[in-house]
């Protein structure tokens, strides 16, 4: 196994930063880092906000659900799908490009290249030394995101990427099983055998839980998942991406 395996397979997020901030050469690499990632067609259609604005910092971590985390860190990074520098090639080149760049396709390109890039940050970071921690939490108010950040049509937040030295390391959480995931060929039907691969791991995650917190809890992973998707969340957002002019054809 190489150190870059050893790396990814090391993963686990951090929530508790020590005071130290990033120096600007490491933000530096991270970004670098960000952009080797692939891009669809070299269309690059992302952008990184870094946030270094303590009372910004503060607000994104209350929009996040008070996650403390997303204010305390070494440096935080929102990353954005952004199709707006290529509106901007529109004009440059005199041609009409509204209708590529507002199509499903492109939004779903944006989405890629800007979870693509947001990868390679978070696997840069970890190799450094550095724990990581994605916050979606801030889709909770796009709205609010986008007042506090100035992004412009064209541009939506999609999650912030807090970054900082480890005070506190979690154990690594068990993923589903490899052939859970991985099929060949074609899509497995057969649900007789979902049903067990996913009592097992029910099982797995429930022993994970309940050593991590000394028997204070044991979730299973199904039933964690029926409640959250049971909940309705963000239902705004269709409307706020396409009062953005993305997805709209």
């Amino acid at each position: 196994m190489n150190q870059v395996i050893e790396t990814i397979l090391n993963h686990r997020s951090v929530r508790r930063f020590q005071d130290k901030r990033l120096s600007k050469e490491e933000i530096d690499m991270i970004v670098q880092s960000a952009q080797a990632a692939s891009t669809s067609s070299f269309i690059q259609a992302y952008s990184i906000i870094g946030i270094t604005d303590r009372e910004k910092k503060q607000k994104l971590a209350e929009i996040a659900g008070n996650q403390t985390y997303a204010a305390e860190n070494g440096h935080f990074f929102v990353f954005c799908a952004d199709l707006n520098r290529h509106r901007v090639i529109g004009k440059i080149e005199e041609t009409d490009l509204n209708d590529s760049i507002e199509s499903t396709e492109k939004f779903m390109v944006a989405l890629i290249d800007t979870a693509l890039a947001a990868q390679n940050a978070a696997i840069a970071a970890e190799s450094m030394g550095l724990g990581i921690c994605y916050i979606g939490g801030i889709r909770n108010d796009l709205d609010g995101v986008k007042a506090l950040l100035k992004t412009p049509e064209y541009v939506v937040p999609l999650f912030g990427l807090a970054v900082g030295y480890p005070d506190e390391q979690n154990d690594k959480k068990p993923r589903l099983p490899l052939d859970h995931i991985y099929m060949e060929n074609e899509y497995e039907q057969d649900e007789d055998k979902y049903k067990v691969q996913l009592s097992e791991y029910n099982r797995i995650i429930s022993e994970y839980y309940r050593e991590r917190t000394g028997g204070k809890r044991e979730d299973t992973w199904t039933g964690q998942m029926a409640k959250m998707l049971g909940r309705k969340s963000r239902m705004y957002m269709r409307r706020f991406v396409e009062n953005q002019m993305m997805n709209k054809k």
